[in-house]
C-alpha cells in the first residue's frame, strides 16, 4: 500500500516510536500516583517530554504543556475553558470540527461568533478584521493549516492583532506540529492545541496544549491528580489544573521518542522532503485534463493536496485509488464544511493526498499516474 494520508495521521513511525512505546508497556506504572520505581519512571518520562515540547512548540514553561488524549479535547478545554454566553469570537472559514463544534455550542447559548471568510482558492481577507471587532471580543480562534487545501494562516499577523487589542489567541496546529515553524511566543499565542499522531510521529492517544502565562483556563475534567487529594475543586497550578484523571504514559513515551527522532533529522528537514513530495504530486497532476485542483500553492503550506477528477464522487475516486491501485487517500467532507462550501465542493467533497517523511519520489510517481489514468477513463 502506498500510504498518501499522513494529514488524518502518520501510520508510518519512526522504529524508535515503536520501541519506548513496548519498553513503556513492560516498564512503566502511574505518574504521580506513588514513590515506587514504577510511577517514578512514568513521572520522569513525562517530565521529559514537557520539556521536549516547550522547547519545540515555543511554550515558556515545562509545567503549561498539559496533555490530552488528542486535538479536539485540547480544544474543547481552551475553547470552553476560556469563553462564554456574553463573549464574542473571530474564527475562519478554514477550520475544523474540532474547532467550529465547540463554537458553534457557544454560539447557541449566546456567545457572538464571526468568521473570516475564505475564498474559491481558499484564503482569507485579513483585512476584514477590524470590521469583524466588537467590544465583547474575546478572542480569535483558528487553525495554522487547513486539513482539507494544506493552506496556511499568517500566524504573526493574526497574534500581533490579538496584542494590538487585547484578545485571547488560541491555534489549532494540529496539520503544522512536526512540520512547519511554529514557536508561540513569538507569534503571541495565548493557546497552542496540537496532536501528537500527525506531524509529531507520536501514538494516537497524544495530543495537549501549551498555555501562556497569565492565560487562566477553567477546566474541562476533574478529578484524580495524585496531589491535593482532600481538596473539593480542582488543584489550580498547571498542569495538574487540566490533567485529572490518569495519563497516557506509554503514548507519551512513544510521543517523546519522537520528538527526539524529530530533533535528531531536523524539522525544517523534514518540512522540505515533505514539501518537495507535494510539489511533485501537484505539478504531475496540477494540468491533467479534467482534474481540478484546490488550494493556495504560491506561499508555505502543509504538505496536502486535494483535488476532484471531473465529476466523479470523490469516495468513488478514492475507492477506486485503493481498490485498483493501491493509494490510501482520504475522500468526502474532512470534517471541514465551511471550506467546503467556500471551494464550491459541498456535495462532491474532495481527493485528499496528504505527505510525509517515509513517502518516496517512486511512490508519487505512481500516484500521479493513478490520477492520470482514472481521469483519462
Amino acid at each position: 500500500m502506498i500510504y498518501l494520508d499522513n494529514a488524518a495521521t502518520t501510520m508510518h513511525k519512526p522504529p524508535c516510536v515503536v520501541r519506548a512505546v513496548t519498553e513503556a508497556l513492560e516498564s512503566l506504572g502511574n505518574c504521580g500516583r506513588g514513590v515506587n520505581e514504577g510511577s517514578l519512571s512514568a513521572a520522569r518520562v513525562i517530565y521529559a517530554a514537557r520539556e521536549k515540547l516547550a522547547e519545540f512548540l515555543g511554550c515558556p514553561e515545562p509545567d503549561r504543556v498539559c496533555f490530552t488524549s488528542n486535538s479536539t479535547e485540547a480544544l474543547n478545554t481552551a475553547i470552553f475553558g476560556l469563553l462564554g454566553p456574553e463573549d464574542h469570537v473571530i474564527s475562519t472559514d478554514l477550520e475544523h470540527n474540532s474547532v467550529l463544534r465547540p463554537l458553534y455550542r457557544l454560539e447557541a447559548e449566546g456567545m457572538g461568533l464571526d468568521f473570516l471568510a475564505a475564498d474559491r482558492q481558499g484564503n482569507v481577507d485579513y483585512g476584514q478584521l477590524p470590521r469583524l471587532l466588537r467590544p465583547n471580543t474575546r478572542a480569535i480562534v483558528c487553525t495554522h493549516a487547513s486539513n482539507l487545501t494544506g493552506n496556511t494562516l499568517d500566524l504573526p499577523r493574526l497574534g500581533a492583532f490579538a496584542r494590538e487589542h487585547g484578545l485571547l489567541f488560541v491555534v489549532d496546529a494540529s496539520q503544522s506540529a512536526g512540520s512547519l515553524p511554529l514557536d508561540m511566543t513569538a507569534y503571541g499565542i495565548s493557546v497552542l492545541c496540537f496532536t501528537g499522531h500527525k506531524g509529531l510521529m507520536g501514538p494516537q492517544g497524544t495530543g495537549g496544549l501549551c498555555v501562556a502565562p497569565g492565560v487562566e483556563i477553567r477546566p474541562l475534567k476533574t478529578g484524580g491528580t495524585g496531589v491535593q487529594s482532600h481538596r473539593k475543586d480542582q488543584p489550580e497550578a498547571y498542569p495538574t489544573r487540566l490533567e485529572a484523571g490518569t495519563l497516557n504514559g506509554h503514548g507519551i513515551a512513544g510521543l517523546s521518542a519522537a520528538l527526539d527522532w524529530i530533533r535528531d533529522t531536523g524539522r525544517p528537514a523534514i518540512h522540505r522532503w515533505e514539501t518537495q513530495r507535494m510539489e511533485q504530486f501537484y505539478r504531475g497532476v496540477r494540468d491533467v485534463p479534467g482534474v481540478t485542483v484546490y488550494g493556495d500553492f504560491t506561499r508555505e503550506r502543509a504538505p496536502i493536496v486535494a483535488l476532484n477528477i471531473g465529476d466523479m464522487g470523490s469516495s468513488q475516486a478514492a475507492d477506486i485509488l485503493s481498490s485498483e491501485y493501491g493509494i490510501a487517500v482520504r475522500s468526502g467532507a474532512h470534517c471541514a464544511p465551511r471550506m467546503h462550501q467556500a471551494l464550491g465542493t459541498t456535495q462532491q467533497g474532495a481527493v485528499r493526498f496528504s505527505f510525509g517523511w517515509f513517502n518516496t519520489p517512486e511512490e508519487v510517481d505512481q500516484a500521479v499516474a493513478a490520477v492520470r489514468s482514472i481521469a483519462e477513463e
